[in-house]
């Protein structure tokens, strides 16, 4: 997986309608977010952004918030590549700078939130030296950092029995390694949740959702993200009797709908603990352009300049979602 310009520019387009984000009965105090790769770029962009709404992050193979500083070469390099040149001081203070200017929420909404932090011993495209200044980064906050470091494993995501060999390099980025990274990632947002055992069967709602009316001004492909996501909502949270908890869950590079459908959404064990434990998982997506050819999320300023920020056009497109799926509307500009 590698990670890349898009002007944002005022757009009028018709669109084949898709089936529109359904409201759910959330509870608003428990929505958290993850991602792999470019995906916990995205998903600790999500959580910094809007910590007075998120309350945990699970990041794989991820780099600090903020870390590129809206460069692709310090990106791919420090960020994954040389993680003694990473300046998590400057990064925290950034971070502080932002929330003074109103641009993502108090940083001190970050104490006590709930991190899983995971790298693989292998992991040849983002340095494991990396995870240390993720956990250090949000130690500053005082924030609850689970680190996994000992797991063999490639630049990957990790399930118990699907995938590539734990130790192979290649699409879609999705391994057995005998381990299940989505659990991990779920338990740590909410303990105490039910362990998957064996096939689970899937009797929720999995459903394909428009993208396209989160973008108000213009299509979601001039911020790289596709016309359509995924969502799965357990079989205990269709009918709205019980009150379900949210959780956003990021794909990596090369992993969006457009490459590999909805591998990703289906096959990572996200699924099968939501069903058990009535968690809603969105699948946000995004695509390959001509500016972000391997359909990375922005983490380094591709889109706008206030990309990592509550003003970055995909985090205020997913917080828009997250508003239609627990309060039925809008609330952000």
């Amino acid at each position: 997986m590698k990670y890349i310009f898009v002007s944002f520019f005022f757009c009028l387009c018709v669109v084949k309608a898709q089936r529109p984000l359904e409201t759910y009965n959330i509870d608003r105090s428990k929505i958290s977010t993850s991602g792999v790769s470019s995906g916990a770029a995205m998903a600790t962009q999500l959580h910094v952004a809007y910590s007075s709404t998120i309350m945990g992050a699970g990041l794989i193979a991820g780099a600090p918030y903020y870390c590129a500083q809206g460069s692709s070469l310090a990106a791919t390099g420090a960020c994954m590549n040389s993680p003694a040149q990473i300046d998590v001081t400057e990064l925290i203070a950034q971070a502080n700078r932002y929330a003074s200017n109103g641009d993502i929420d108090s940083t001190a909404n970050l104490l006590n939130s709930r991190v899983y932090v995971f790298a693989g011993t292998l992991d040849s495209t983002v340095d494991p030296g990396v995870a240390p200044k993720v956990q250090q980064f949000y130690d500053n906050y005082g924030a609850n950092v689970r680190m996994v470091t000992n797991i063999v494993a490639e630049h990957t995501f990790p399930t118990i029995d699907y995938g590539n060999a734990c130790t192979v390099l290649a699409d879609p980025y999705i391994s057995r390694c005998s381990y299940n990274g989505a659990y991990e990632i779920l338990n740590h947002m909410y303990p105490g949740l039910t362990r998957p055992s064996g096939s689970v069967p899937l009797t929720g709602d999995f459903y394909e959702f428009d993208q396209v009316e989160y973008f108000y001004v213009s299509p979601p492909s001039l911020s790289s993200m596709d016309d359509i996501g995924y969502v799965y909502v357990p079989s205990g949270c269709v009918s709205g009797s019980n009150v379900c908890r949210l959780h956003i869950a990021f794909h990596g590079c090369r992993q969006g709908r457009y490459l590999i459908g909805d591998e990703y959404a289906r096959n990572t064990g996200y699924n099968e603990v939501a069903e058990l434990n009535n968690i809603v998982i969105l699948y946000p997506q995004a695509i390959s352009t001509a500016v972000n050819p391997m359909g990375c999320w922005d983490w380094w300023g591709y889109t706008v300049y206030l990309y990592a920020t509550k003003d970055g056009n995909q985090p205020l497109a997913v917080s828009r979602m997250i508003d239609r799926l627990t309060l039925g509307k809008k609330l952000h500009h």
